[in-house]
């Protein structure tokens, strides 16, 4: 009889075991999934993984000491006493714990936004851990930022409340220049890159005068990039594009002039 309920034990354990791997491995399918499709903040991140993952198996060894006929109230009593002293040793990563929780309930950081923080660190998020949370820069440099600073820190994410973004470059023509051909051929230009680089057109592009410079009329070219990565190649091709446009249709970029007038050498000769 021993015997026997040592292999029911055993078996029970194996059972429980099994069980909870597939639920674990289920789950994490379900988030993988889910996090392609919709890119969840919640579902993005290692933090939630793990914690969905030792939540279920802390149910499973709950069921098998059960079955065992150990009672786990004292060993809970224990925990809770022993857990006061290690809490307060542990501050610093409890902190970052419930810091890395709020980041991702808030959904105001998610895994694959880009970021800008106050220290002017600025890149992709790859991953919110429960330490940390890791940004990959434009670089390629990966920026380890520990979750209760990032929670405090004055951050601007460019991946929301839209990834779209709005690019804007300064422009000058001469005073010579018909403003009505201007903005139609810059519109034009800007149109055409954007729907070559983009795929189509985010936003209709768009030019505002605003200035009557020392030597050129300026305004600001507004157009948009579906991602904030995207803005540097956009301005690359556009200015490009433009520049040639304008040479050949004969509109002028003047340069800067400026007329400094020399005061005449009096004659101190008696």
């Amino acid at each position: 009889e021993p015997v026997q309920r040592l292999l029911a034990y055993i078996l029970f354990t194996i059972l429980v075991f099994s069980i909870t791997r597939v639920i674990v491995r289920t789950l994490e399918r379900i988030i993988a999934l889910r996090t392609a499709e919709a890119r969840s903040a919640a579902a993005a991140t290692s933090l939630l993984t793990n914690l969905v993952a030792i939540t279920i198996y802390a149910a499973g060894a709950i069921i098998v000491l059960g079955y065992y006929g150990i009672s786990i109230a004292p060993l809970i009593t224990a925990l809770g006493v022993g857990g006061m002293a290690v809490a307060l040793g542990l501050q610093e990563s409890l902190a970052n714990l419930f810091a890395g929780l709020h980041l991702i309930l808030s959904k105001q950081v998610r895994v694959g936004d880009y970021i800008r923080l106050d220290s002017d660190n600025e890149g992709r998020v790859t991953d919110i851990t429960w330490r940390y949370t890791t940004i990959l820069t434009s670089a390629n440099n990966t920026v380890v930022v520990p979750n209760a600073k990032l929670s405090s820190a004055i951050l601007t994410n460019y991946d929301m409340p839209e990834p779209q973004i709005a690019v804007i470059i300064p422009v000058g023509v001469s005073y010579d220049s018909d403003l009505e051909k201007v903005e139609t051929v810059t519109v034009a230009v800007a149109a055409d890159v954007m729907e070559r680089l983009e795929g189509s057109m985010v936003k209709t592009p768009a030019v505002f005068f605003h200035t009557f410079g020392d030597s050129s009329i300026d305004f600001n070219v507004v157009l948009y990039a579906r991602r904030f990565t995207d803005r540097t190649q956009l301005k690359h091709e556009f200015i490009k594009a433009l520049t040639q446009r304008y040479r050949e249709e004969g509109i002028d970029i003047p340069f800067p002039v400026r007329t400094i007038l020399r005061p005449e050498s009096s004659d101190t000769s008696s």
